[in-house]
């Protein structure tokens, strides 16, 4: 492995990032992580607590891809800077991620709409601050996965990906002026990709969009089986999508399929870095009354390609 990959690993999901073959510095970041309650104990009189944290039950999993943009190093900036504010946000002030079960889903999904905000509010100040960062921005896709739903959020030209049953669906919109053009009748759905048009975007975290950033936001009620792929455009310019579920049905082992989805990107060319998260969500694990960890009921009644946007977006 080179200098230049990183990784973090679970059980069901996987995440790598790479340079690629053209560029000196990686100026994507990924996030994997899973949130849980924990309790801190400093003293107790029972012999069978010790001191120090417990944790409860797996409540949720992140996962997360930026890209980030801005020349003398300021994508690499950018990206980092976005990823450590929403690790700060997730630890200390979301509450309302473990509310999902029994609070309002409009109110749910309006603060993972204002998480996105903020952190671009934060990129903003943070430019302004430094004049050799100016203008500098990240793509942000992230997705929540609280079985059985997924709720992604998203901004920018990364991608969220729904695989189930043989078949790839893109879940986020290409925040790009050729896909525009494309949904405005202007551009053939084919000629996307090839077009200089594919690579402006108008709506990402930070950058010169000085005005409320548009957070697109979806509702997935997912089933067992269904995979997710999060990745930057430094892989889906060299992979078609039908290609996913067709590798993820031959190598079900998700560190496999990263490291192949990044060696392939890199055979094609690999002029952006690559970054790629492959998750095989499973049902929500609980704690029983003893303590013990049971699985909870996997059914979810939903079929594909049933995804559900928000309609404000």
């Amino acid at each position: 492995m080179r200098d230049s990959e990183f990784e973090f690993t679970r059980s069901e999901t996987f995440g790598l990032t790479d340079v690629g073959i053209k560029r000196a510095v990686n100026q994507d970041q990924f996030l994997i992580a899973e949130l849980s309650k924990s309790m801190l104990v400093s003293a107790s009189s029972l012999a069978e607590i010790s001191t120090g944290r417990f944790f409860g039950g797996i409540q949720g999993q992140v996962l997360l891809v930026a890209d980030g943009m801005g020349g003398h190093a300021a994508g690499e900036k950018a990206s980092s800077i976005v990823l450590q504010h929403l690790i700060g946000r997730l630890l200390n002030s979301v509450h309302w991620f473990f509310q999902s079960d029994t609070g309002s889903e409009e109110e749910f999904i309006n603060g993972l709409r204002n998480l996105l905000r903020d952190a671009h509010s934060r990129l903003l100040a943070e430019s302004r601050e430094d004049h050799e960062a100016a203008g500098m921005g990240t793509t942000l896709t992230m997705a929540y996965i609280h079985w059985p739903t997924m709720y992604v959020v998203h901004a920018g030209d990364s991608r969220c990906y729904l695989i189930r049953d043989g078949a790839a669906r893109q879940i986020t919109t290409d925040h790009t002026l050729a896909r525009q053009m494309v949904e405005a009748g202007g551009m053939k759905p084919e000629d996307e990709a090839g077009s200089r048009w594919s690579n402006i975007l108008w709506n990402v975290v930070g950058g010169n969009n000085q005005r409320s950033l548009l957070a697109e936001v979806h509702r997935v009620d997912l089933q067992e089986n269904d995979s997710v792929v999060l990745c930057s455009d430094g892989l889906y310019r060299y992979l078609d999508a039908d290609h996913l579920p067709v590798m993820l049905a031959h190598e079900p082992d998700a560190s496999v399929v990263c490291q192949q989805l990044v060696d392939l990107a890199n055979q094609r060319g690999g002029e952006d870095n690559i970054t790629v998260i492959v998750s095989h969500p499973t049902p929500r694990r609980h704690l029983a009354a003893n303590g013990s960890m049971i699985e909870s009921d996997p059914a979810c009644k939903e079929t594909f390609p049933d995804v559900q946007d928000d309609p404000e977006v």
